[in-house]
């Protein structure tokens, strides 16, 4: 066995390091929250590159004594405690003593402070744990700490870190946490010379939570506040409106300190189970006080986990709480529109069709028949779907249309008589069939697509959602929620294979206020976006504009679908290319697609059943919902009792 030493202090110093100091966020943590503890009402937080090369906090709180700077950087050293009972009743953010030594340990730190009743202040400097500098200064009261070259002698831990942007979002991250939680105090972060957040110190929540998430997440707030027995509970949650699809936005607080706790999140997200819907988690900013005795803080070196000792006292009334405040509430969303889209709007009325799948059925049509998109093959098979009449009023509905593409009119007449002649070919050969008699081809192999079967029939809609239909000996059920979800993620697909994505212009275009982690995935992913058919542009700030998405999914012009585009970006994390954003905009298919309860008429029932047969898998939509289910007629003979 090898021979037993006691470890030199670098070496001690370096693993405690390791377990306080994880990247550039756990040295502004411990320094911001030693700020607070210091009774400081103003903290600025400057960062150049996320935090690696320069950090500095300033803050105007006590300071520290002279004759206390040098025992303030020793392991263990701390003012919050004196003894372990004390460990049962912290009530300051930092308590252990080991940050400023590990900090002091892994980087070039430089201290400025001053208290009230000294003259003048100290500069203490100390790099890799050795003291290099001290001596007096003149400058205000509170105090002042500079990191500079985090990990520089520690190069194999600094290798470890991510991209500047990314470490300066989980700096932001930080800040705005502990904004929510101590709203007396004005906090601002500047990264690289540019504020990122920036909060009054009024003392009022709902204004923090304004000047960090923005307008649409302030509006739709509402009060939680309770008082039990083991638990009271202040703060404000959002309406469902605002979900999110991950939990980023869940923030919550014991006695002060923001914390992760299963307890907790279950509690919220079980309140709000009737209210949203799976995989969507709820807007929170709650602040909830126990007793000091109920609660273990020391669980964790980075203070992020506690323990209660009361935990299913702790859920219920949590449960509780939340639910009284979302019933109390009317909870259906308020549509704001302005007087400029009002006003476009009344313009367009006159010239649009009223249901938009209705219009994009006919545009796509008019574009199919007229600028010989298709080849005459395709064309020649898709002619029996439309009987003579229709092609004429076609013709008339074309010129209400703004083509989008520049095709000449000598083609376009060619390709209109050529089509006019093979119709009446067809219509001669053909019989027409009533509306009421339209029949559709079903489908059980791939070549069979195109082909026409004169014995489908639609019988009718059931519930405004599902379509029924007769083929042969079988009755078919269609779901047009799940057929139209199917039919756009194939469509999506492919236009994706083959590069020909277009963009949808938006007005007005939606602006955005992101975090600094939303901007990263933006930046990171810019020329994704932009092939995909986004236009992105910053606003100011942290304002980003969306001045157009992609056409293909017109249903993305929302601002909340982008949202959640970014949410589930952001939850796939690490990426090598643009196929994980391609796969997260194709299974948003569904929310371009008709609705359940929605009327459709029988001509767009036949479009989508048509439309649907020309899927590779036309049998599941692309949650792996079926499309359809199919019922004999022997089976139905059967519970009528004609077959025993």
């Amino acid at each position: 066995m090898a021979e037993i030493k006691v470890l030199d202090q670098y070496t001690i110093d370096n693993i405690a390091a390791g377990e306080v100091v994880e990247r550039p966020s756990s040295v502004v943590k411990e320094l911001v929250e030693n700020a607070v503890d210091a009774k400081a009402n103003a903290i600025t937080v400057e960062i150049k590159e996320g935090g690696i090369k320069f950090i500095r906090v300033t803050d105007n709180g006590t300071g520290i004594p002279k004759e206390q700077i040098r025992t303030a950087f020793l392991c263990h050293a701390t003012s919050k405690i004196r003894n372990v009972e004390d460990l049962m009743r912290v009530s300051s953010l930092g308590f252990r003593g080991e940050a400023l030594s590990s900090i002091a340990a892994v980087g070039q730190v430089e201290l400025i402070s001053k208290t009230s009743d000294e003259l003048s202040g100290i500069r203490y400097e100390i790099h890799g744990g050795k003291e290099v500098a001290m001596e007096e200064i003149g400058c205000p009261e509170g105090t002042t700490f500079i990191v500079r070259n985090l990990f520089y002698n520690v190069p194999a831990r600094r290798k470890f870190l991510k991209t500047s942007m990314t470490e300066a979002s989980y700096i932001e991250a930080l800040i705005r946490q502990l904004a929510m939680s101590h709203p007396e105090i004005s906090f601002k972060l500047l990264h690289n010379n540019q504020t990122k957040v920036a909060t009054p110190g009024n003392g009022n929540q709902k204004d923090v939570i304004y000047h960090i998430f923005g307008r649409d997440v302030a509006k739709n707030l509402l009060e939680c506040k309770a008082d039990m027995e083991q638990v009271s509970i202040r703060g404000y949650i959002g309406k469902p409106v605002i979900s999110r699809g991950n939990r980023g936005y869940e923030n919550y607080f014991v006695n002060g300190r923001y914390i992760k706790s299963a307890i907790v999140s279950r509690a919220i997200e079980d309140a709000y189970k009737t209210y949203h819907m799976a995989h969507k988690y709820p807007f929170t900013a709650l602040m909830l006080e126990v007793p000091k005795e109920s609660l273990d803080v020391n669980v964790h070196p980075t203070k992020m986990e506690v323990r209660f000792a009361q935990g299913e006292q702790v859920y219920h009334a949590i449960t509780e709480a939340v639910r009284q405040a979302l019933m109390q509430k009317n909870l259906i969303p308020n549509v704001e529109l302005d007087t400029k889209s009002k006003k476009k709007e009344g313009v367009q009325k006159k010239t649009e069709v009223p249901e938009p799948f209705e219009a994009l059925r006919r545009k796509q049509a008019i574009r199919e028949a007229y600028l010989g998109e298709k080849s005459k093959k395709e064309i020649d098979q898709m002619i029996p779907t439309v009987p003579l009449q229709k092609a004429e009023k076609l013709e008339a509905e074309k010129a209400e249309v703004k083509e989008e593409k520049s095709t000449s009119q000598e083609i376009k007449k060619e390709i209109k008589e050529e089509i006019r002649l093979q119709l009446e070919k067809k219509v001669q050969e053909e019989p027409i069939y009533t509306t009421e008699e339209k029949q559709m081809t079903f489908l059980e192999q791939k070549e069979e697509k195109e082909q026409w079967n004169p014995k489908f029939r639609i019988i009718g809609q059931l519930f405004s959602t599902y379509w029924l239909m007769e083929f042969q000996d079988q009755f078919y059920i269609m779901d047009q929620h799940a057929a139209h979800e199917k039919i756009n993620y194939e469509k999506l697909i492919a236009s994706l294979k083959r590069k020909e994505i277009y963009s949808q212009q938006l007005a007005p275009p939606l602006i955005l206020s992101l975090s600094m982690k939303e901007v990263d995935i933006i930046k990171r992913y810019k020329d994704a976006f932009c092939r995909l058919g986004f236009v992105i542009e910053e606003f100011g700030g942290k304002e980003y504009c969306i001045r157009a998405v992609p056409a293909n999914l017109y249903g993305l012009g929302d601002k909340k679908l982008f949202i959640e585009l970014l949410d589930s970006v952001m939850d796939e994390g690490v990426m090598t290319d643009m196929d994980v954003i391609t796969d997260k905009i194709a299974s948003m298919a569904c929310k371009a697609a008709v609705k359940g309860n929605q009327k459709l008429s029988m001509l767009e029932a036949e479009h989508l059943i048509e439309e649907l047969m020309k899927c590779d898998n036309p049998y599941t939509c692309p949650h792996g919902r079926p499309t359809m289910i199919s019922m004999t007629k022997t089976e139905i003979e059967k519970k009528f009792k004609r077959i025993v």
